[in-house]
């Protein structure tokens, strides 16, 4: 008998609720909730292409409880239809894309693109959370416990269906997509993910090309960031990419609306879900204020790989260091750069 056969299937554009009943586990599918087999139901939170392209099925990652897996032990539940109608479908037409490069990436829409990040960011968030419930060591900050972060990654549920059902998103996109291209000359990573859980931000770097993107605030990251976007549309340095990634990760920590998003009545004959969504930011600021001392944590965890220390990023304490920009504010060029310039730098 195949898995789920005497579960109740969705019709094709209701909108499934894993948040009532907790369905978050190997035994419920991630995109409709049909009953799943263990081991057997089952897509990679990183598709088999990209593994093969980039040679990850025994590279390592440590969770946030410090245990380490490998990742082609990285999985989430789905039902035999969803993954050859919805999931399999996505990862080709990304795979097609890689293949033509930044060009190819380019050319997809930006539901695309949200839709394959999406489903990584939740393969990843729901393998911690249930690596939780028997962790290795205590996280500092368990998510379970964060609602901020369920509430913002039950907002994001909603337009992430788009996986699964067909619709449409009425004047507004869900998140803030970024791709930048990466100068190869100083570039020696093919490949290389990070993410922030808490704030639902996540970054892939595909060879030349980098995929930044905050997937819950309709777009207010981009539109806030718009002049540095369009100054970075040419090749970066890899320290250039690393500050454009510090500026929407900080961005993102410092955002204090989280959007509600509302389904439209479904009539007869309909083909397509529309999406509305709402912010509420009439009761207060989109924004927490700006901090030069916290943006500047967040310089620091992405200058890591240059050991740019926080005392060369904080010489100016009214303005942090930037590579993106020049003092008279203009965008900067940068060929070469090594970090710290001093021993004095270095060691502090």
């Amino acid at each position: 008998m195949e898995s789920g056969s005497a579960f109740p299937s969705l019709s094709p554009l209701a909108l499934y609720d894993p948040f009532t009943g907790m369905q978050f586990s190997q035994k419920h599918c991630f995109l409709c909730g049909t009953p799943t087999v263990p081991g057997q139901d089952a897509v990679p939170v990183f598709a088999e292409w990209l593994m093969t392209r980039y040679n990850l099925h025994e590279r390592q990652i440590k969770l946030l409880d410090m245990s380490i897996v490998r990742y082609e032990e990285l999985q989430i539940a789905c039902c035999p239809q969803c993954r050859t109608r919805h999931v399999e479908p996505l990862e080709v037409r990304v795979q097609q894309a890689a293949a033509q490069g930044l060009a190819g990436l380019r050319e997809l829409d930006e539901q695309t693109l949200f839709l394959w990040l999406g489903k990584m960011f939740y393969g990843v968030l729901v393998t911690e959370l249930l690596n939780e419930l028997m962790p290795l060591a205590r996280p500092q900050y368990p998510l379970a416990e964060n609602a901020q972060l369920f509430r913002r990654f039950q907002a994001f549920f909603q337009p992430f269906q788009a996986l699964r059902v067909p619709m449409e998103y009425d004047d507004f996109v869900p998140g803030s997509v970024f791709l930048l291209e990466t100068d190869l000359r100083e570039d020696t990573l093919p490949f290389f993910y990070d993410d922030d859980l808490s704030t639902l931000t996540f970054s892939i770097k595909l060879d030349e090309a980098v995929l930044v993107a905050c997937l819950v605030d309709n777009g207010i990251i981009r539109q806030a960031m718009r002049r540095v976007y369009d100054d970075a549309q040419r090749p970066l340095h890899p320290a250039q990419v690393a500050e454009f990634k510090a500026r929407v990760y900080y961005g993102a920590y410092l955002l204090n609306v989280v959007p509600d998003y509302y389904p439209r009545a479904v009539h007869p004959g309909d083909t397509t879900l529309v999406m509305d969504t709402l912010i509420d930011d009439v009761t207060g600021a989109v924004f927490n204020p700006w901090e030069n001392s916290g943006y500047a944590q967040s310089l620091l965890e992405m200058w890591k790989p240059w050991q740019i220390p926080l005392t060369q990023i904080l010489a100016d304490p009214a303005q942090p260091l930037s590579l993106l920009y020049d003092a008279d504010g203009q965008p900067r060029q940068l060929d070469h750069f090594q970090g710290p310039q001093t021993e004095n730098e270095k060691e502090s």
